[in-house]
């Protein structure tokens, strides 16, 4: 064994018992060093070239702090898990009460109690008439469920999903995706499955009428690049879906449980889905979960007799901790109002950002609901502003976006993050508990920082330069 992969002493069994506080001290000065030999070490070099690479110590509500002390509004937010930031004090509490009463987990040939719990929570929130639930441990797999779902209620094979919608990474959701970018390089993914594009009821309509299509996924807002359809798209894809017996799959995995000032973005629309994805904020951050609610004929379609009744499962479904966090998380948004404070401070926020962009013309659009808010930047009027816009255009699409949000992060602790392959967007994913005084933070830090883009050459051309020659580099 080299002395570089030599097992930290700290690991090791010790009758005073495992010590994780003595683990994270003890091996913070190899953080990354340890990603690189054991992890993903083309993730560190993209950290580390984009000056991302900070060891964090503590989270707590909407800000994370460094191994300095240093305070950083984050809104990334782990894309939309820390819908009430990091470790709430009331989700701590209920994690730890549950450990404490030794709990029958994970029983199998029973039910459990706190699954019933949550389930019968979520029913009553849920739009419309979903009265089934299926725990799954994630956004994907949710994503999977609905998939088997749709086909097994009507006995087809198709199924339809956006251009540039994005549903997750495995096999099944991952041949849903609408980006490229993720689907490069596995070889053939499921058959039937077709792509049309978002925010186009005749191009829908035109696949429906082939009355072979299971079910049509879609974000109610689109999580890459922020696309808030138009009023009458999802009221009118609901409405073709059940005209030609399709199952209309809503995947509010990201949009979900009050991000956009709603509990459901759906209810923006007055739509109700057939089938309902959930997970990321479920989680209240600490216990991976997903959910799947559907109306109760497809439920009976999937499994329907008793040898089906474990046709569709996982090993971890209704883990009780899991279950706990959600219950959690639910008590949390009502007991603090976090769907009005997200309908309240993102609309403060995206009010702001439209100010900024009276004053800035590098900025072309800002949209967004509630907690998902993005900025779409676009060519300016100066002739020599556009040159070197141009000019970056040609190199990268998105490295005018990574010059702003280096300093940003750099000079005024504000963690954002690019909002898709080849987009110009910078997308904010703040956590509900975001405050006005937040807000005034981050416009304060991108004026200034948009100010210096009116200087050209200046600072932040000079860093979309120096990410694009390294990453040249990088891949000769």
């Amino acid at each position: 064994m080299t002395p570089s992969s030599t097992p930290d002493p700290a690991l090791s069994t010790t009758t005073s018992g495992l010590d994780i506080e003595q683990i994270l001290e003890s091996t913070a000065p190899r953080t990354f060093s340890l990603h690189e030999q054991h992890g993903n070490v083309d993730l560190v070099r993209v950290l580390r070239v984009l000056g991302f690479d900070k060891v964090w110590t503590r989270g707590f509500g909407p800000y994370l702090f460094d191994a300095q002390g240093h305070r950083y509004l984050d809104l990334v937010g782990g894309f939309g898990v820390f819908a009430l930031g990091r470790n709430h004090p009331e989700v701590r509490r209920v994690l730890k009460q549950a450990l404490d009463l030794d709990l029958p987990n994970l029983t199998k040939l029973g039910v459990s109690r706190l699954g019933g719990a949550l389930a019968e929570k979520l029913v009553s929130l849920a739009p419309g008439d979903l009265s089934r639930v299926y725990f799954s441990n994630s956004g994907t797999e949710g994503v999977e469920t609905a998939i088997k779902y749709a086909r097994a209620a009507t006995g087809r094979d198709r199924i339809l999903y956006c251009k540039k919608g994005y549903h997750g990474l495995t096999m099944g959701a991952l041949s849903a995706n609408g980006g490229g970018e993720f689907r490069e390089g596995f070889g053939k993914l499921l058959a039937d499955f077709t792509e049309i594009p978002f925010n186009d009821l005749g191009a829908l309509e035109a696949e429906l009428t082939k009355r072979d299509v299971a079910g049509f996924v879609v974000e109610p807002i689109q999580g890459k690049g922020v696309f808030v359809p138009s009023d009458d798209y999802l009221p009118g894809a609901a409405e073709l879906c059940r005209r030609h017996g399709a199952v209309f799959i809503a995947d509010e995995v990201q949009t979900g449980l009050g991000r956009t000032g709603r509990l459901f973005a759906c209810e923006h629309w007055g739509v109700e889905p057939d089938i309902l994805v959930l997970s990321k904020a479920l989680s209240a951050g600490q216990v991976p979960v997903g959910a799947v609610l559907c109306r109760d004929w497809i439920h009976r379609k999937v499994f329907g007799r008793m040898d089906r009744c474990m046709v569709h499962s996982t090993t971890f479904t209704q883990n009780d901790l899991a279950m706990a966090a959600g219950l959690a998380f639910l008590h949390v948004v009502e007991e603090e109002r976090l769907v009005e404070n997200a309908a309240t401070v993102g609309g403060y926020l995206i009010d702001r950002l439209r100010e900024l962009a009276t004053r800035h013309d590098f900025i072309h659009d800002v949209r967004g609901r509630g907690c998902l808010v993005a900025i779409e930047f676009g060519p300016p009027k100066r002739t020599t502003l556009r040159l070197g816009w141009n000019l970056l255009r040609r190199l990268e699409p998105t490295l005018f976006s990574q010059g702003v949000l280096i300093p940003l992060f750099r000079d005024h602790r504000i963690l954002a993050q690019v909002a898709g392959h080849h987009l110009n967007v910078i997308k904010f994913l703040p956590p509900l508990v975001i405050t006005k005084e937040d807000v005034d933070w981050l416009i304060g830090a991108l004026d200034e920082v948009l100010a210096s883009c009116a200087r050209f050459p200046g600072p932040v051309w000079d860093i979309a330069r120096q990410l694009h020659s390294f990453l040249r580099k990088r891949s000769e």
